[in-house]
Formats: structure tokens, C-alpha cells, sequence
């Protein structure tokens, strides 16, 4: 555990209970949101790839066009 997570913890420490609590829910569930966004990203990544040749080769064989953001 690094320096300023020990700070964090210590300082949450100090909280009352009801506020520990909650602050541990809030950590539990960012940890928990993160590492599905994680596992949701390593299984779209095929897909992803695919999608990247699939522009690629429309784009060598000339079928895009420059995007002009002040058209949008």
C-alpha cells in the first residue's frame, strides 16, 4: 500500500462509523464498477479489432472521405 492511500485510510479512520460505512460501500463499489468495465473492454476488444479493418480497408480502397467537423 502506497503512502497516500495509507494517509486516506487513516484519515477515514477517524470518521464516525456511519460515515466509514459509507465510504467503504463507495470504494467497494467503484473497485467492483472498474474491474467490469475491465472484463467489458478485454471481451469487446475482437470486436473492436475487427471494426478497425474493416475502416482500414474501406479507407484504402477509397471509400471515406475527410471529416469536416464544422459540417456537423
Amino acid at each position: 500500500m502506497n503512502n497516500a492511500l495509507k494517509q486516506a485510510f487513516e484519515a477515514a479512520s477517524r470518521l464516525p462509523e456511519p460515515d466509514q460505512e459509507q465510504l467503504a460501500a463507495v470504494i467497494l463499489e467503484e473497485l467492483a464498477a472498474d474491474k467490469r468495465w475491465r472484463a467489458a473492454l478485454a471481451e469487446s476488444l475482437p470486436a473492436l479489432d475487427r471494426l478497425a479493418d474493416e475502416a482500414l480497408a474501406e479507407y484504402r480502397e477509397g471509400g471515406t472521405e475527410p471529416l469536416d467537423p464544422d459540417a456537423l
